[in-house]
């Protein structure tokens, strides 16, 4: 049985990993502002490349890593990892007159981002639902919902310190309490319980089901990524948004992710997981409708497009993972790492491929019409990830 503290480091890591991984995309008009970085569509698109990469290269790497060194120092090895990024993202501040020091500072510093988030996520969830084996839907649910709080609270604590005067003061808010976490996690256990060898002593394979999982990851890392990167720059360039209602629009995006995680895990009694899943890409795929036709100086009526979308969004990821988990219960780790690598996948997709579109005449408005296909494609794929195993036969018994 884990202890409180146990339970309440690895929720606490949820929320603090949420505002380090959106740090960025909240602070986007800041880096495309031509008095601060002055970074271009496809520069500040380039800012997510070694993110992704490197990303990808830790979920994939975090199930052996954890075999071998153990899942507290992989975990541990990731919230250092997010330390390192959120400091390069202070120094660059002091570099902003200098665009090539500056940029190079922030490539390494999303780099050590996305090992961060590659190494924590994929362990956090392995935590949570070890720590609760008999209900791993609503314990990931519980996770993602708090690692979407922090997502929440990232626009918010950008807008907090620009009206201070120093929005780098986000940066060193986050640093400060993944020092804190640090320190924290150090003194705790942090176990799951042991997995049985091979008899070869190598790994198991991954089934052929596990890809299912990791097609739907990347449709939905698309989909996310649209709005967590793009919603602002949208508000403002679409929308006629000062920068104000611009983090409006993306806090009410993650901040009803959030409240939609802990709806549908408090509902899971009475709605299934299952119809939660077959429901919500279509309603995404409605909201991308909506937001591609918004006329142009309505940035309230964004504000609640991207909500929607944030509600549609909300459970998707944590139910892949759970539902994974539970179907694929001997390689529960390597699937939990390989949804997360292929979700940074399609991340990549959508943080690196949109800015050469824009740059090159494609407005936003219709990059988000062509995502209603995507979402609608991700909802017929949902009924192959969570299909529905016929029960068991009984066969007679001759004589």
């Amino acid at each position: 049985m884990a202890s409180r503290a146990e339970t309440s480091a690895v929720y606490g890591a949820g929320i603090v990993q949420g505002i380090a991984l959106v740090t960025f995309p909240a602070a986007s008009t800041i880096l495309t502002d031509p008095a601060e970085y002055d970074l271009s569509s496809t520069q500040y698109a380039g800012l997510f490349l070694p993110q992704v990469i490197t990303a990808i290269a830790a979920s994939l790497l975090s199930a052996g890593l954890a075999d071998r060194f153990g899942i507290k120092r992989v975990y541990l090895a990731g919230l250092t990892a997010g330390l390192l990024s959120m400091s390069l993202l202070i120094v660059s501040q002091l570099f902003t007159s200098d665009q090539p020091v500056a940029y190079g500072l922030l490539l390494l510093a999303t780099a050590c981002l996305g090992v961060g988030f590659g190494l924590t996520v994929p362990a956090l969830n392995v935590l949570a639902a070890a720590f609760h084996p008999g209900a791993v839907d609503r314990a990931v649910l519980v996770l993602n919902a708090l690692l979407g709080l922090g997502t929440v609270l990232a626009p918010v604590f950008v807008a907090i310190f620009l009206g201070l005067g120093f929005w780098w003061g986000m940066p060193l808010t986050s640093a400060v309490m993944l020092l804190a976490l640090l320190a924290v996690s150090l003194r705790l256990p942090l176990q799951v319980p042991a997995r049985e060898p091979a008899p070869d002593g190598a790994r198991p394979p991954l089934p052929a089901r596990f890809w299912v999982f990791a097609g739907f990851a990347v449709l939905y890392g698309i989909c996310e990524t649209l709005n967590g990167n793009w919603s602002q720059l949208d508000m403002t360039s679409e929308l006629g948004a000062s920068t104000t209602e611009a983090a409006l629009a993306l806090t009410a995006f993650w901040g009803m992710v959030t409240v939609g995680r802990v709806v549908f895990a408090a509902l899971q009694s009475r709605v299934p997981p299952r119809v939660t899943y077959h429901v919500l890409p279509f309603l995404l795929a409605g909201a991308f409708v909506l937001i591609a036709l918004l006329p142009d100086d309505t940035p309230a009526a964004g504000v609640l497009a991207f909500g929607l979308a944030g509600l549609a969004c909300s459970a998707l990821l944590p139910l892949t993972i759970s539902f994974g988990q539970k179907e694929l219960a001997s390689v529960s780790a390597a699937l939990a790492g390989g949804v997360i690598a292929f979700y940074q996948l399609g991340y990549g997709i959508a943080a690196f491929g949109v800015g050469p579109l824009v740059d090159h005449g494609v407005e936003l408005p219709t990059i988000y019409g062509f995502a209603a296909l995507v979402a609608a494609a991700m909802g017929l794929w949902s009924f192959v990830v969570a299909r529905r195993r016929p029960a068991p036969s009984v066969r007679a018994v001759p004589g």
